[in-house]
């Protein structure tokens, strides 16, 4: 994603980098472009390099100036996950944003059937994106339509799952880190768990924790973006080992 033309007013510093945003819940990753840009000398390029749903959290790889020529390699970055599972419900959005369906008669498995369900997921998989994503059908994107109440028909997708820990689980919450590659949907991946436990599940919290070089150990918050300014958390592409080769367009 990238906002606002390629050019800059020559009175002022050129700012170029990456910063690791440690985005909060209840905001877009959009929202949080707008609110970086105006922090920046008019005219300076910006975008993200991968979306969070609003009420994920965790690392937003935002891009300034030619640093936005890299948006593709940092999206192909492998990326880590903590998130929350809600098993026995299910929602529309597959997340807490509409409103629970408790799945009648849902029985609470044990552990061993949990971890035996959870590592079925783990590889390269075919997994269909929620219905209500950006992905787009006949060249309008999906939530657009399943908003209106049409049939949205998103056909499934290859994605790789690296790991997915067990980090604690008591019916019905059942949390877990989950480590990926581009375009895995952890909404879907929470869905198609709690399908495969014949409870049903959806995503009640979710923490994106790495992209490639960036965690959230090192991101900063928005109030202290503001306060310190976007300088002094600029993050040269080479200090993180993307100076080098062609960057894509």
């Amino acid at each position: 994603m990238k906002t606002g033309p390629d050019k800059t007013d020559n009175s002022v510093p050129r700012l170029e980098g990456i910063v690791n945003v440690d985005k909060p819940a209840g905001i877009s990753s959009a929202r949080v472009v707008s609110v970086v840009k105006r922090l920046l000398p008019r005219g300076t390029k910006i975008g993200h390099a991968g979306t969070l749903d609003p009420f994920a959290t965790g690392v937003l790889v935002l891009l300034v100036g030619k640093a936005t020529r890299l948006c593709e390699r940092l999206m192909d970055q492998p990326k880590a996950y903590d998130a929350t599972l809600r098993l026995g419900a299910t929602t529309a959005t597959d997340d807490p944003e509409s409103p629970e369906q408790a799945i009648e008669g849902a029985v609470a498995p044990d552990r061993a059937r949990v971890e035996q369900v959870v590592g079925q997921f783990v590889g390269m998989i075919l997994q269909k994106p929620p219905v209500y994503s950006a992905m787009k059908v006949g060249g309008r994107r999906a939530y657009d339509l399943a908003r209106r109440g049409e049939q949205v028909q998103l056909q499934p997708r290859p994605v790789r799952v690296d790991a997915i820990e067990i980090v604690a689980y008591d019916w019905p919450t059942l949390r877990v880190s989950v480590r990926c590659g581009r375009g895995t949907y952890i909404r879907s991946l929470a869905r198609d768990i709690g399908a495969a436990l014949g409870t049903g599940a959806y995503l009640t919290e979710l923490r994106r924790t790495q992209v490639g070089p960036f965690s959230t150990d090192e991101a900063v918050g928005l109030e202290q973006l503001r306060e310190d300014g976007v300088e002094r958390w600029l993050i040269r592409p080479e200090e993180v080992g993307l100076g080098g080769g062609k960057a894509a367009e």
